[in-house]
């Protein structure tokens, strides 16, 4: 699967692609990272991206030249549309049922974009904004899902694009090593989506006095598989 993500900060993610099971996975050519810096779109001399906002109001608002521009090229690229997704405060919360779809190539049926249905979706372009925001004709004729990491601001869509990544690349076949592994976490499908992970535990039994549950001690696999049931949390409000 490949991730284009467009950024006007593109150092922040040249640790991110080296690292953990990120970097791993780049090097095993099981996914890939495009990083591309808007900037470089912009027909400005000085390459600016964004501009005071009509009506008046705090803040800069980023233009649609350069991200319009950035977004064709990209889409020249491939042989069927790339969709693209907008990190913001929105209804649409990131969760794992959304990761687990697009883990599979499949373009997640909550967001009803029909063009993607039924569909391999292999390449996603994931546009990180900034300042007040981005020109809402962006947002109208370009963007095809907007996702919120949680209800919260931030400074710009980088982090939430990390976030993504991480989540939707763990998920595809060869990033980890035991496929049980993650369908054992929590939220996963396995689990019943609302319950969150049982404990863990590792060397030394006895901790400063804290012991290690007798059970997971046992050897006994269908005693430590009731344990692990029935310490699952529920996570439902």
């Amino acid at each position: 699967m490949q991730f284009h993500i467009l950024t006007i900060f593109p150092e922040a993610f040249e640790s991110f692609k080296k690292t953990s099971l990120i970097g791993r996975a780049i090097e095993k050519k099981i996914i890939r990272v495009n990083v591309h810096d808007i900037r470089k779109f912009s027909t400005d001399k000085h390459k600016k991206v964004d501009d005071e906002p009509y009506g008046g109001g705090a803040g800069m608002v980023m233009m649609c030249q350069p991200i319009f521009d950035a977004i064709e090229a990209i889409q020249k690229t491939a042989e069927e549309k790339i969709p693209v997704i907008f990190f913001t405060p929105s209804n649409n919360i990131f969760d794992q049922k959304m990761a687990e779809d697009f883990s599979t190539k499949k373009f997640p049926e909550i967001f009803g974009v029909e063009e993607f249905m039924n569909k391999k979706i292999d390449q996603i372009i994931l546009l990180c904004g900034h300042y007040e925001g981005i020109d809402q004709r962006i947002r109208d004729h370009l963007v095809d899902a907007e996702i919120s990491v949680g209800n919260f601001v931030l400074t710009g869509g980088e982090v939430p694009a990390q976030i993504f990544i991480d989540c939707v690349a763990r998920l595809i076949p060869g990033v980890i090593g035991k496929t049980e592994s993650h369908e054992n976490e929590s939220f996963t499908k396995k689990l019943g989506r609302t319950t969150l992970e049982y404990p863990h535990y590792t060397r030394p039994e006895n901790f400063r006095g804290f012991t290690v549950p007798d059970v997971l001690l046992s050897g006994h696999h269908a005693q430590i598989k009731e344990w692990r049931k029935n310490n699952t949390k529920n996570n439902e409000k």
